[in-house]
């Protein structure tokens, strides 16, 4: 992990602003130039590789997509593959995601594959997805598969996956419902059986992703009081939005803090522009110790417990 005991907030702001900056003035003859190594660097754990069936995305090329996330300061990247929500052949989509991860940028892009409980044998995609492709996790992606957290397989996925020691990341949204393809929008779901279940198994290693309009107020109390469930951060909304989600303090009236230990950088790229949650971290009056835990050292102690 990087040193950032020399660094100040105001230090750590004016390298993350400026460096995006210096990278594209001198684009031209170090496209792909990686900052120094002494700088702030960043884990982002909800990334995804590959193309968006609905629309075309700037970064949705690896090569350019791994120079972005370089740009500013993200030294690892949890990956997902948008072919995952939709494909019906989920072994080779986790086999396509394994051989990129593998091939691509120096070990940047870590392969979080994907299993889908509601189609038959997925309990041998999870086996691949551990013993073949060595992947430290699975997503999955109920709103949009043919199930939801009420299935009678649910709480068996979580304890074959804690028996494997490989997180569990779910995701909630993916795409604001306005701009939905009509005949493929997403279903509604509820993440109310999530705590009961990492109650029964409190190895459970669990992240949502993209989950704010699934979590109210009393579902949110429940997962940081009875779990140990981590969030992400790329639908988190609002002025300062981040800070007010540690401190409890929402422009809706006060809510359920979130402890900082808890908050994993989550980008959502190349969906959402890189830089929307990188704003995130300096738009917030946070302490340097907070901005370092959801930087990077969350991510590291989260991903310890899953390997």
């Amino acid at each position: 992990m990087t040193n950032l005991k020399k660094f100040t907030r105001r230090n750590f702001i004016s390298t993350m602003t400026a460096a995006p900056v210096v990278a594209s003035i001198t684009a031209s003859n170090h496209e792909h130039e990686t900052p120094p190594d002494n700088k702030p660097e960043i884990i982002d754990t909800n990334v995804n590789l590959f193309k968006w069936p609905f629309r075309r995305m700037k970064y949705e090329d690896t090569k350019s997509f791994s120079a972005k996330l370089r740009q500013h300061r993200i030294t690892k990247a949890w990956a997902g593959s948008f072919e995952a929500v939709f494909s019906k052949s989920l072994n080779e989509v986790n086999s396509r995601l394994a051989e990129e991860c593998r091939k691509s940028d120096k070990g940047m892009f870590v392969p979080i594959g994907a299993v889908n409980i509601a189609w038959p044998d997925w309990e041998e995609d999870l086996r691949r997805c551990h013993e073949v492709h060595k992947m430290p996790g699975i997503r999955i992606y109920p709103a949009y598969q043919s199930y939801d957290l009420t299935h009678e397989d649910f709480p068996k996925l979580v304890n074959l996956a804690t028996e494997r020691s490989m997180m569990v990341q779910i995701v909630g949204t993916l795409e604001d419902t306005r701009v939905q393809h009509p005949i493929v929008a997403s279903r509604e779901i509820t993440f109310e059986p999530i705590p009961d279940i990492m109650k029964k198994n409190p190895r459970a290693r669990v992240q949502l992703l993209g989950w704010n309009d699934y979590v109210n107020d009393e579902l949110l109390k429940k997962f940081v009081t009875e779990t140990k469930a981590t969030f992400d951060i790329s639908w988190v909304e609002s002025t300062g939005g981040l800070g007010r989600l540690i401190d409890g303090n929402s422009w809706f009236g006060v809510r359920t803090p979130v402890p900082v230990e808890r908050i994993l950088f989550g980008s959502y790229a190349p969906y959402f522009p890189l830089e929307s949650a990188v704003m995130k971290l300096f738009e917030s009056p946070l302490t340097l110790e907070q901005m370092k835990s959801v930087m990077n050292i969350n991510a590291n102690n989260f991903f310890k417990q899953v390997v």
